[in-house]
């Protein structure tokens, strides 16, 4: 039998970046500082995809023509109505031999307006909302709110609104009862206390001159949305408006180790998942990057995964240099880039510590999402799992692997099933995240850049 020390090194080892990679904390903390300014300029999948397409224009990628030539180290894009990116580097071997693709998500939870959304009551004017995703709708009263969207016009126009983010904007908010008058609200449920209902945001309480006039204050409201936007009430039902935080990236803590933003999830993700593409210049496989909305709700739709928007652009590729796009989806690899939950000390009993995930312990890899008996998962294979993790370990990148809780607790998916059902290797790795799905979520800079560095990684693999 070997010694203790001799045994203790087969352990597997959760231990934090600043332990195993020191010299990648100052790293780190510069990485993110351009993914605090993608975080403040995408509170919305439109913002996300617009700020995205200006770093692609900027590092020379071209907009993708069906049919072109493509030669390697060609960069191109292609937007998908206005609320995906998809990018792409040539490779120097032929499609057939896969592509590495990097998938992310773009869209958040948050609150969308109704389509008729602006009413007056008892001496205030509201929008109502319909939430949008997995909220905790307890989180989302009494919180600094920004209005962003685009509004189409009955002239056939278009505007784009953002309200609440520049300096000297008003903001708006969600009300909540006071606890002098909330005993009857203390006795329900968490997810009772606070109903869809509730979730009107506060718009303004001063009325038009005209004292005879009904509906004064809405009025009010909406003459200002028509002399700023040239909108009318009708308008809101030809449009996308989103109320999301109104408040900025901020570092999180004393020693700034770690980042608290609204959309983490999964920007987080997406801002390295992009970086890493930008930054490829002569791959051997050729490399995609997907930035995908919808995910939060199923991903259903035309700009969701569930759609074949991705896969069309792959079979274009591949058309592009006369390849059997089967063959090259079942030579393909996908990192299936999306959030885990973070342990989280404060709710310890809802995770189990031994396959929990940690902040600032690396980037994560899990293995199969879903819920309880691993339904609705991909569930990647032990050689897509050894493949990525000897890719991590040759390039010095500290990981770890877990689940997102205890097993009969809950779970929660990715898009990885939509990949995985073309025929395509796929595995979920990702940032662990604090207080997931909240209006401020919070992760570790170390963990960004440690995905960062991984999505590089399989971008620049030639074996």
């Amino acid at each position: 039998m070997k010694s203790a020390k001799e045994l203790q090194a087969l352990l597997y080892k959760n231990e934090t970046v600043a332990d195993q990679a020191p010299e990648q904390i100052a790293k780190a903390a510069e990485f993110c500082e351009g993914y605090k300014r993608f975080l403040d300029n995408g509170k919305t999948e439109r913002e996300v995809t617009k700020y995205s397409e200006e770093l692609l224009k900027k590092a020379g990628y071209k907009p993708f023509v069906a049919g072109q030539t493509l030669n390697p180290g060609d960069k191109i894009y292609k937007i998908n109505r206005a609320k995906c990116v998809l990018a792409a580097t040539i490779g120097t071997k032929s499609i057939a031999e896969g592509f590495h693709l990097n998938i992310a998500h773009i869209d958040s939870p948050r609150l969308d307006l109704r389509p008729v959304p602006l009413f007056e009551k008892e001496g205030i004017a509201y929008f109502r909302t319909h939430y949008y995703g997995g909220i905790r709708k307890y989180q989302w009263p009494t919180i600094p709110l920004a209005i962003h969207g685009v509004v189409c016009r009955q002239d056939g126009s278009s505007v784009e609104i953002s309200i609440g983010e520049a300096e000297n904007d008003p903001v708006f908010t969600i009300t909540d009862l006071l606890p002098h008058l909330g005993s009857q609200q203390n006795e329900k449920k968490l997810p009772d206390a606070i109903t869809g209902e509730n979730l009107n945001v506060l718009l303004g309480s001063l009325p038009i001159e005209e004292k005879d006039a009904s509906d004064r204050i809405k009025l009010r409201v909406l003459g200002l949305l028509n002399e700023a936007y040239g909108i009318s009430e009708a308008d809101f039902t030809t449009a996308e408006i989103e109320i999301v935080p109104a408040f900025k990236a901020r570092d999180i803590g004393l020693d700034r180790s770690m980042i608290g933003a609204y959309g983490h999830d999964d920007r987080v993700d997406a801002y390295p998942a992009l970086m890493a593409e930008i930054e490829n210049k002569n791959p051997a496989y050729t490399t995609v990057c997907v930035l995908t909305d919808k995910e939060e709700t199923g991903s259903d739709g035309v700009t969701g995964l569930n759609s074949m928007y991705t896969f069309h652009f792959l079979q274009q590729l591949c058309a592009c240099q006369n390849v059997d796009a089967i063959t090259a989806f079942q030579a393909s690899k996908c990192l299936s880039a999306d959030v885990t939950a973070a342990y989280d000390p404060s709710f310890a009993d809802v995770f189990e510590p031994c396959n929990g995930t940690y902040a600032g312990r690396g980037v994560a890899i899990y293995k199969y999402t879903g819920a309880r008996g691993k339904s609705s998962t991909n569930d990647a294979s032990a050689e897509m799992v050894s493949y990525l993790t000897s890719l991590m370990r040759r390039n010095g990148i500290v990981w770890q692997i877990g689940e997102m809780g205890k097993i009969d607790v809950g779970g929660g998916g990715t898009v990885a099933k939509y990949v995985a059902n073309q025929d395509i290797d796929t595995i979920d790795i990702g940032v662990p995240v604090l207080s997931m799905h909240s209006p401020f979520e919070v992760v570790s800079k170390a963990d960004v850049y440690m995905a960062y560095l991984t999505f590089k990684a399989f971008g620049e693999d030639a074996e």
